[in-house]
């Protein structure tokens, strides 16, 4: 063999052995509908990671789909390998609670890092007189269609409330695509939403007819808060929507991304360092995204365990002791 070709061929070795055969490993992210938050999170982070593809070699692809149950589930299938979700949906994966009890529990579910909050959030018609949430009482309220999230989480405060649908003189079981018409056609007086903000969905209610935004904060709601980890409390900025000047606070859950223990530790390690090391491009690709902590984000409402990559990263970066 000539040097010359035993040159190229010692190149080609070293190709295979690292960028080539590193290029091998596609990732995919479960995410949302396309007009929701979750997708273009998801597709934020591809970016990211697909930006040093040639240093690393995993290309990343982003899904929409069902949003936070099917990515859980899809992930535990081996359908995908990352995946958004709520923290509570995360918390009841990890423990078989829930819509997974009959799965049991998912073990190897591994928490990546939290992303944007997701208020428990209240919309009343300015002429209905409601101006907190104890002021639902009587009122005709959308509680949500079964099987959503926004119901399960409307179902969780009823309860810590001491209340039944029939605590309203209407409890109306519309999906969220529906209710903000509904309200400003006066059908109902209140709506809810667990979202992330700002959310095209809460603007259509409140330009489309006067509305305020209610506080969601009282000693049940604090006690909620206090006994389950995947709550927190939350504030929605005033001005963000017209007819609410001042802020609210309310609680909620937290967007969260999630993986498996069958990604490797150095797959998570090099999807982690490309979102924290480029934060200020991630948090400027969508609205939403703009307040986030990095510290926050290594450790609030997660209910998994860390994935082993993206804690060696945190460690590394003072993220985590």
């Amino acid at each position: 063999m000539n040097k010359k070709l035993a040159t190229s061929v010692l190149a080609l070795g070293t190709m295979i052995g690292s960028g080539a055969m590193a290029q091998e490993t596609f990732i995919s992210i479960g995410t949302g509908g396309v007009t929701g938050v979750y997708y273009p999170a998801g597709g934020a982070i591809c970016r990211l990671v697909n930006r040093d593809r040639a240093e690393h070699g995993i290309r990343c692809g982003v899904e929409s789909t069902g949003g936070s149950i099917f990515n859980l589930n899809a992930i535990r299938s081996g359908e995908l390998e990352f995946g958004v979700a709520q923290s509570d949906w995360q918390y009841h994966a990890f423990n078989g609670t829930s819509r997974f009890e009959e799965d049991g529990a998912f073990e190897g579910l591994r928490a990546m890092f939290s992303l944007h909050p997701e208020p428990f959030t209240v919309v009343a018609r300015a002429d209905s007189g409601i101006t907190s949430f104890d002021d639902l009482e009587g009122m005709r309220v959308n509680i949500g269609n079964p099987g959503s999230g926004q119901r399960g989480t409307m179902d969780v405060v009823m309860d810590a409330m001491g209340w039944t649908t029939d605590t309203f003189s209407q409890a109306t079981e519309l999906p969220p695509a529906e209710q903000s018409l509904a309200l400003c056609d006066n059908n109902v007086d209140a709506i809810v939403y667990t979202v992330g903000h700002p959310s095209g969905a809460i603007q259509e209610a409140t330009t489309a007819c006067d509305t305020v935004l209610v506080n969601v904060d009282n000693d049940a709601i604090r006690a909620l808060v206090d006994d389950r980890d995947y709550y927190r409390m939350a504030t929605i900025p005033g001005g963000m929507y017209r007819g609410t000047d001042e802020d609210v606070t309310t609680f909620g859950v937290g967007a969260t991304f999630v993986s498996s223990d069958a990604v490797s530790e150095e797959v998570a390690y090099q999807v982690a360092r490309a979102i924290f090391e480029n934060l200020d491009q991630f948090t400027s690709l969508h609205p939403a995204l703009e307040n986030l902590d990095p510290t926050e984000m290594a450790s609030d409402g997660l209910s998994a365990p860390l994935h082993d990559g993206a804690e060696r990263y945190f460690r590394e970066a003072g993220l985590i002791d």
